[in-house]
């Protein structure tokens, strides 16, 4: 358990330097957009994180199917965190787009296809935290919650291809299969790095909460070991005390 915190602690670091890189490159090195202005440097934090929600979800639904398949714990876990970093991603998703549209479109939200469908990718990450949370604890929650994440990882592709589905006021996608639209190179760079160095921090954050679930399932278990211990030598001494009193 040693060896790994100096491995953690490089990773956290290289994490630190790549987003005073990320940070240089959006608000100096790279050009002010000519047509959008200043905010459109939002969106060099706004796509990365928008992308990372939709990979959140489908790493939840692998997880859950992986679970209901081996039915090993470990699974389950991977699922958890990547449903509890998913909230997170999801949420900044919704602050960087809204930053963004205000002085665009003049209004913080917008019943635009692509915002909908992206609300309610949130909130079916907050579904299935609230469903771990109150469900009936063992097997029967963590598959009911399998379930859900099975089902809301339908949202990802329907987000993706919103613009395609719908007329709608969002801009086309600038990343990924089937991106629109064009950026210089200083753009292109810009986006990339940012790209890398969000995604390094969301990955720590996984790993992170992986390894808390793990612990936080050893102290259940080392509780019901516990439990039972006690119940046994509950029972006995009563068992003693019975058989003292007929002698």
């Amino acid at each position: 358990m040693r060896g790994t915190v100096p491995g953690r602690s490089i990773w956290l670091a290289a994490n630190a330097a790549l987003m005073a890189i990320t940070l240089w490159m959006i608000f100096i090195w790279v050009p002010t957009e000519a047509n959008l202005g200043v905010i459109q440097r939002a969106l060099y934090f706004h796509v990365p994180i928008a992308i990372i929600s939709l990979v959140a979800v489908v790493l939840v639904a692998i997880g859950s199917v992986t679970y209901l398949v081996t039915n090993r714990a470990r699974w389950d876990w991977f699922a958890h965190a990547s449903a509890e970093t998913g909230v997170l991603v999801g949420a900044l998703t919704l602050i960087t787009g809204s930053i963004w549209a205000r002085p665009i479109w003049n209004v913080w939200w917008t019943w635009d296809a692509k915002l909908t469908t992206t609300l309610i990718l949130w909130f079916i990450f907050v579904g299935y935290l609230m469903l771990r949370a109150y469900a009936p604890a063992g097997g029967q929650g963590a598959r009911l919650a399998a379930i859900v994440g099975i089902i809301g990882a339908i949202d990802a592709p329907i987000i993706y291809f919103a613009a395609d589905l719908w007329r709608t006021a969002h801009p086309g996608r600038i990343a990924g299969p089937g991106a629109e639209g064009s950026m210089t190179s200083e753009m292109g760079w810009t986006l990339l790095v940012s790209m890398i160095a969000i995604v390094s921090a969301y990955s720590y954050m996984l790993v992170e909460r992986y390894r808390v679930r793990r612990a936080e399932a050893a102290v259940e278990a080392l509780s019901r070991d516990a439990s039972l211990i006690s119940a046994r030598g509950a029972s006995a001494s009563r068992a003693d005390v019975l058989a003292a009193g007929r002698v």
